[in-house]
């Protein structure tokens, strides 16, 4: 694409009147933004269902759903009208009074997870770090760990977010690397593991705590066995230590199941949700867990002036009944099997694996004489289709839960084009 040439407007003309092209718009986020993200070459203004369209009038397949935080497909209609009525209404008052929405929210959300109590908090990594502290919480106050001793499992190659302490219990040089002192406590295990796991926590009293990602998103939408989260689960109950499952990015139906436990018939002690908790539509998370739990955090020991507010509880409200009403889970169920099968008729030296679970799927990028998994989501952006790669081979397909048996064929189509014309390029250069 060529840059346009950038020229001194005059006095009399308005900045406002201007076309800017893609590479302006790149251009001003490089030069007043911090360059933490390396996004995709697509600027993107507009979103419906499970399509995005750039500034120059291009439409694409979502494949990423803003890391599954668009489960009911961009702007649904029905969760943009709850956003729009309540903050007319009141959007803030801080938790130091009530309001009329929260309370409808908690009973909703607790009923349909089923849990006692729910602690309401924004973003990801605050509900990681909210069941952090009410497992330390729980571990000195009714399992009787010495304070300052309770020890937390957690597994290598896993994302729980960016803050110090999570990136405390990272293997990831990239997100830890210069960010020390770390915070104490965690041990690590390999994930898919039972026989270390098992070691680990039978060697050692003062573990109080067990945090997983049922599905490593992140790390590649890496599945693990059933029976290791069954096992692991049960070694938890013998012990006396709580089962954490980070459900930020495989709940809310996201893998064909409300929760991604729930494929293996599990309850855990806490759930951490987020992302689709919203439908994408403003930072929502939460913390689930039942009163023996919850209730060890008092007043004052633990809030967010934004968490809970009436406007989050009403989208919140929004997003989880569009799940049910549309049978969101059944879809990704159906949809991710289909979507699965057709990449497996694929042909080509470039995938290497093919994994997953409902519509959270990876393909592992072989490298082909220089082409890898980068040039594949360049190429299929040409054709119509975004997604993104992780930890370089591999590229995560996730679009939203509402998609239809035709859309996922035509994706598959526009994936299958743009490896094969990666591949001849790449031929080209031998």
């Amino acid at each position: 694409m060529a840059t346009a040439v950038k020229t001194k407007p005059k006095k009399s003309e308005s900045t406002k009147s201007k076309k800017l092209t893609t590479q302006d718009y790149i251009h001003r986020e490089d030069t007043y933004g911090a360059h933490n993200y390396h996004p995709l070459p697509v600027v993107l203004e507009r979103g419906e269902g499970v399509f995005l369209w750039d500034v120059e009038g291009n439409r694409y397949y979502d494949f990423l759903s803003a890391y599954s935080a668009v489960n009911q497909g961009h702007c649904h209609p029905k969760i943009v009208n709850a956003m729009i009525e309540q903050a007319k209404k009141l959007a803030l008052t801080s938790r130091a009074f009530y309001n009329n929405m929260l309370g409808e929210y908690e009973e909703y959300i607790t009923k349909m997870f089923g849990y006692d109590k729910v602690l309401p908090m924004n973003t990801g990594a605050e509900g990681v770090e909210t069941a952090l502290k009410l497992c330390r919480k729980w571990g000195y106050t009714k399992k009787g760990i010495r304070e300052n001793e309770g020890k937390i499992i957690v597994c290598k190659d896993n994302f729980h977010g960016r803050t110090i302490t999570v990136v405390s219990m990272s293997s990831d040089p990239e997100s830890y690397g210069q960010y020390g002192p770390y915070t104490p406590g965690f041990i690590m295990v390999p994930y898919n593991n039972i026989e270390v796991f098992k070691n680990v926590i039978q060697s050692d009293p003062n573990i109080i705590g067990f945090l997983v990602e049922p599905i490593q998103g992140e790390a590649g939408v890496v599945v693990p066995d059933d029976e290791y989260l069954k096992e692991t689960y049960k070694l938890c109950k013998k012990h006396n230590v709580l089962f954490i499952a980070d459900e930020v990015q495989t709940g809310i139906a996201r893998t064909g199941k409300l929760l991604a436990c729930d494929h293996v018939g599990i309850r855990p002690d806490i759930i951490i949700l987020g992302k689709a908790l919203s439908g994408g539509m403003y930072p929502i998370s939460a913390v689930l867990a039942d009163d023996e739990i919850m209730l060890t955090i008092k007043p004052g020991q633990h809030g967010s002036t934004f968490g809970g507010n009436p406007l989050a509880a009403r989208i919140a409200i929004a997003a989880l009944e569009v799940v049910k009403e549309e049978k969101l889970a059944e879809n990704a169920e159906k949809m991710g099997k289909l979507f699965r099968d057709e990449l497996a008729k694929i042909k080509s030296p470039m995938i290497e694996t093919i994994r997953g679970k409902g519509l959270l799927n990876a393909v592992v990028i072989k490298p082909y004489n220089g082409k890898e998994a980068w040039d594949v989501c360049l190429k299929m952006k040409e054709n119509g289709l975004l997604a993104k790669p992780t930890h370089q081979h591999i590229i995560r397909f996730a679009p939203p839960l509402i998609i239809t048996k035709e859309q996922v064929l035509e994706a598959v189509k526009i994936i299958e084009k743009s490896i094969k014309e990666v591949e001849k390029e790449a031929a080209k250069k031998k």
